[in-house]
């Protein structure tokens, strides 16, 4: 009994991140398909800026810098674009993919809490 108990707890503490920041999807292109992770260090937020018709933007970025004033001296090259500003891992990708990472999350742990009862 003892030792199911630890392993399910070695499992539940595996599924945690635990120590580590925030990360964003950081890239520069046209193509919206962004695979490249950055480790925010001194940022807390992630951004997803799209210039119209144009490429889109993603990268760190301090949420004190969300707002299209200071977007507008961040990127002076860029003159009419949208964007949206968020604080979870890997928010910025565009898609629903991220979104089901917690969800597996979550279910992961309900199922291990779910196993170790039994």
């Amino acid at each position: 009994m003892k030792r199911s108990l630890g392993l399910c707890l070695l499992v539940c503490f595996g599924m945690l991140d635990l120590g580590s920041g925030l990360r964003c999807y950081k890239c520069s292109d046209y193509t919206g398909r962004c695979q490249n992770v950055q480790e925010c260090t001194y940022e807390d937020s992630c951004i997803s800026l799209s210039e119209r018709g144009g490429k889109t933007i993603r990268q760190c970025i301090r949420y004190t810098d969300c707002d299209n004033s200071r977007l507008t001296q961040m990127f002076p090259a860029i003159s009419g674009f949208t964007y949206r500003c968020c604080s979870s891992n890997l928010c910025n990708s565009g898609n629903a993919v991220t979104t089901a990472t917690p969800l597996l999350a979550v279910v992961g742990s309900l199922l291990s809490v779910w196993w170790c009862s039994v």
